[in-house]
């Protein structure tokens, strides 16, 4: 399990399994396969009835995002978020992140049906950002890295509160009610747990909590899906209100599952679409939007807003990055890949057509920003082999 935790496996798994979901679906025998994926599983019992497909985007991506929250709580706490002058460079960055690629996509598609698809082009793969980096980027310095996981844990905070706020329609009060109280149990129960305790001290065992910790969960994830809110937010939720030591250790454990498991299935079924047989002028504004948004939107607003930020904070944060350093992130945070395919299925629930060549955009996209990535990388990346070098260095800068 200890590959799984790689950031270079993780991207390499996604973009396999996304470029397989792609020629199966375009296979003679692709039609039964995605068949396969909208066939319904349901519980009637528990009012539950989903696709196979919405199985995975709505139940299983929860985990991912459970993850994403213990991190994002991290970093708030004891990371490099716990502080209004650690926080506010790469905060600045992210918003700018967010509303450059929403403003192209709204350019694109203004006027027209499909302008409220504008979160699609704003979000960024942590796992795939990072992986990327990971790979070409051997001597690029920590502090760049950490930047990026501080912008890319922001942007994701943004799009989980796009996705509450944008795609949630007909919230029921009293489903969201329970889901709160459950998630508050779920908080106080996981108290428990931390190393300190009196049941840890008293070396009692720790499966009978583990297991009121899951139940919760579960109850949890049920009422956040009855509710009206989309599903995956039960994660979010969850991931916050878990205290934070054995917080970490979940995520630690689930870690290998989400990257192995969870990310590279839902990778293979959102990218589960037929090619459409178009001319590029007949394909949706939606798809430019997102094609253009993701690679050129991402790189030129975190460039232009980290500049911003830069002369913000240049005395208060003490961030040394260049305008080189920033296009790195910039390029990097062009990937967007998992949260963008997930807000592609909730912006186009009515339109399949659209929605498949909103699927083909944030592929195409994303393989764009990866490109780009690499390029950028490994020529920063040898821009500082070369410092180091000459600064008599025997390995990557450390700083």
């Amino acid at each position: 399990m200890r590959i799984l935790r790689s950031e270079r496996l993780a991207a390499v798994l996604l973009l396999i399994a996304a470029v397989l979901g792609l020629v199966i679906a375009n296979l003679p025998f692709g039609e039964s396969v995605i068949g396969v994926k909208d066939a319904h599983l349901e519980i009637p019992w528990a009012r539950v009835d989903l696709s196979a497909g919405h199985w995975i985007t709505d139940g299983l991506l929860a985990i991912f995002f459970f993850i994403v929250a213990v991190e994002l709580k991290r970093e708030l706490v004891i990371g490099e978020l716990n502080s209004l002058s650690k926080a506010l460079l790469p905060a600045i960055a992210a918003v700018g992140g967010v509303v450059v690629p929403g403003a192209i996509y709204v350019a694109f598609t203004v006027g027209g049906d499909t302008v409220d698809g504008w979160p699609i082009p704003t979000a960024t793969d942590i796992a795939f950002a990072l992986g990327v980096l990971a790979v070409f980027g051997r001597w690029i310095p920590t502090r760049i890295r950490v930047f990026l996981l501080a912008l890319a844990v922001l942007d994701d905070l943004i799009a989980i509160l796009i996705i509450a706020f944008f795609f949630t329609d007909n919230a029921e009060p009293s489903y969201l009610g329970l889901a709160i109280v459950t998630i508050a149990l779920f908080g106080a129960v996981s108290r428990i747990m931390r190393p300190r305790s009196a049941w840890i001290l008293s070396r009692r065992a720790q499966w009978p909590i583990v297991l009121v910790l899951i139940v919760l969960a579960v109850l949890a994830w049920y009422f956040v899906y009855r509710s009206g809110v989309h599903a995956t937010i039960a994660g979010v939720a969850l991931g916050l209100a878990m205290s934070r030591r054995p917080a970490g250790r979940a995520a630690h454990a689930l870690e290998p599952w989400s990257n192995g498991v969870i990310l590279p299935l839902f990778a293979f079924s959102a990218a589960m679409v037929v090619v459409p047989q178009v001319s590029p002028a007949e394909l949706n504004a939606a798809f430019w939007g997102i094609l253009v948004g993701l690679p050129v939107g991402k790189l030129v607003g975190i460039v232009l807003a980290g500049l911003l930020g830069v002369f913000v904070t240049r005395r208060r944060a003490g961030t040394h990055l260049t305008f080189a350093d920033l296009g790195v992130v910039g390029a990097l945070g062009g990937i967007g890949f998992t949260v963008s395919l997930l807000m592609n299925e909730l912006a186009f629930p009515a339109d399949p057509g659209v929605r498949d060549e909103g699927t083909l955009a944030v592929l195409l996209g994303s393989a764009v920003a990866i490109l780009l990535s690499a390029v950028v990388v490994t020529a920063r990346s040898r821009h500082y082999r070369r410092l180091g070098e000459h600064a008599g260095q025997g390995g990557p800068f450390s700083h």
